[in-house]
């Protein structure tokens, strides 16, 4: 037998076979030096959040959504182990908020507290806006639901709904309807009372919220208006006011005498200023998934729970973010036909 002897020439470099082990152990030593932390999602979520995580509130402090937002916190810092910190900015309906949270880092550490008017009635209002609250956003979940009233000034000789309904049909354009401004929650609402029941009123807005539209009402400047609940009650209890009807999908606890629009003969007005929880999109699932369950438990402890009650404030939570990002469009799909059918404008 003749044996066969290879031989590789002064400088060619190593051997096909050496070659290949050098690279197997190369490959080997930078698997084993990878970070565990980046291999599992599950891992990527539990190292999240690596620093204080700010909340924005696109609206003034002392309003709706910072008064949800600053009971919230505390809770939502203890579940997630961070401080949270609320980060009022104003301006432009809540446009300028929207800006903020939809250009920070996609990583979980800047989140939105969105509502019924910056998410579901400004993409159609301000159809130019480069933000959309299902495509700039993820949105989370829905925490709360701010439910409105129809109110009118005591002097106004109708009670039941039906009765405020035959007086706005029998005098057309006779009645002023209050409003916190022209795209507002309120306005939309009672538009979609008149093109429901063939009425008219002219309508009045003011600025700075709830609180100017109230006092219109309660000085007679104004004879009908839907406000949010809290900015009303206490002005009903005390006869200043006339409490007609809830915006709330049940009768509301402590008020049982006072029916709902729904029970009123409106099934479209059944929800009034929602909030939730939004972050940039981009942020990752596995940090999506920790945060709606973050916000989930905090939503569910009874001290939360009794906060917001006493300001008016029910606890609605969604059931998982696809069905919150579900509920986003058609809020968007609904208020836009009534910006399209009442030709409302941002001015």
């Amino acid at each position: 037998m003749t044996m066969v002897l290879h031989t590789r020439a002064p400088g060619a470099g190593p051997s096909p076979v050496r070659a290949v082990s050098l690279w197997l152990l190369a490959a080997a030593a930078l698997v084993a030096a990878w970070p565990a932390t980046a291999a599992t999602p599950s891992a990527m979520a539990q190292a999240w959040p690596q620093r204080p995580v700010r909340v924005v509130v696109p609206f003034a402090p002392g309003g709706a959504s910072d008064f949800v937002g600053r009971i919230i916190q505390p809770r939502l810092a203890a579940e997630l182990g961070q401080q949270v910190v609320i980060d009022n900015r104003t301006g432009a309906a809540g446009n300028i908020g929207v800006e903020v949270a939809a250009t920070a880092s996609p990583d979980g550490h800047t989140l939105l507290l969105g509502n019924v008017g910056t998410m579901a009635i400004n993409p159609s209002l301000y159809p130019k806006f480069p933000h959309h609250p299902t495509r700039s956003f993820i949105p989370v979940s829905q925490v709360v639901d701010v439910p409105g009233s129809l109110v009118t000034h005591p002097s106004v000789p109708a009670a039941p709904v039906k009765e405020l309904i035959a007086l706005l049909r029998a005098h057309p354009d006779k009645y002023n309807f209050a409003s916190s401004g022209a795209g507002s929650a309120n306005r939309l609402e009672t538009e979609l009372l008149m093109r429901a029941t063939g009425t008219r009123m002219v309508h009045v807005p003011y600025k700075g919220g709830a609180g100017p539209a109230a006092a219109s009402l309660m000085g007679g400047e104004t004879q009908v208006a839907f406000l949010t609940l809290s900015s009303t009650v206490n002005f009903a209890r005390q006869g200043k006011l006339r409490l007609l009807a809830v915006v709330a999908p049940a009768r509301v606890a402590g008020l049982p005498d006072v029916p709902t629009m729904v029970e009123a003969g409106f099934p479209d007005m059944r929800i009034g200023s929602w909030q939730g929880v939004f972050t940039p999109r981009g942020t990752p699932a596995p940090v999506v998934a920790r945060l709606f369950d973050a916000v989930h438990k905090a939503m569910a402890q009874a001290e939360v729970a009794e906060r917001l009650l006493g300001g008016g404030v029910a606890v609605v939570t969604s059931e998982t973010p696809a069905a919150f990002r579900a509920f986003v469009d058609s809020e968007i799909a609904r208020f836009g036909k009534v910006i399209r059918d009442a030709k409302i404008t941002d001015d």
